[in-house]
């Protein structure tokens, strides 16, 4: 399962960006991404990604033979959930499949050999695992990372670039191994130029940083 940072982290990286680390600033000193791998012959790591719930996630716990206990319920801030039987179970940060397991054991208290299922609508993420998209983007934000996921799917939901972008003077910041690492991307020549071979795949916690241009 891949890691991203800590929440800590990545509010470091946003701070000490924001602070003025964007103004002036030239990617031409720094190391490309490799373009971005045809989905049908992945072989990168990315293949053992597994979704890990968030708060504001909506969850429906199936149980079973258990039909007046089975329900929604959304992910509160503070990452746990209450459901019929049981309250404040830990949520968030865990795969389906682990909160499942989590559910059974503590209504195994109240119904022989429970059977749990999750499933995830309005999916969230935690903070740690969404990739966020500052500067000039059409539209800013931070966006639920999904498997696969590249520079021009990201691109699309954040609605292009701004007529006054430095897309091809884009960075894209990564943690790897603790390590907080920086990259050059060509947004400009992906989005405005349609060069497939700027693409580049994207992981959980990226954060993409693209300037204004100067002239």
């Amino acid at each position: 399962m891949i890691k991203c940072g800590s929440v800590t982290t990545q509010l470091f990286v946003l701070v000490s960006l924001l602070s003025g680390s964007m103004i002036g600033c030239s990617s031409s000193n720094l190391s490309s991404l490799p373009v971005a791998t045809p989905h049908a012959s992945l072989t990168k790591n990315i293949n053992d990604y597994s979704y890990l719930i968030g708060p504001g996630d909506n969850l429906t716990v199936f149980v079973w033979g258990n039909s007046e206990i089975t329900g929604s319920y959304t992910v509160r801030p503070d990452g746990m959930i209450s459901t019929s039987l049981v309250e404040d179970i830990p949520a968030s940060g865990r795969t389906p499949t682990e909160l499942a397991r989590s559910i059974e054991a503590h209504l195994a208290e109240y119904i022989r050999d429970p059977i749990v299922t999750v499933m995830v609508a309005d999916f969230v993420g935690p903070y740690s695992e969404q990739v966020r998209v500052i500067g000039e983007a059409s539209q800013p934000q931070a966006i639920s990372y999904r498997e696969n996921m590249t520079l021009l799917d990201v691109m699309v939901a954040v609605g292009g670039l701004t007529e006054y972008a430095d897309g091809n003077d884009a960075r894209l910041i990564r943690v790897v191994n603790s390590q907080q690492k920086e990259y050059a991307i060509q947004i400009g020549d992906l989005v405005r130029d349609g060069d497939i071979r700027a693409n580049v795949d994207i992981l959980p916690g990226d954060i993409i940083i693209i300037p204004e241009s100067w002239f």
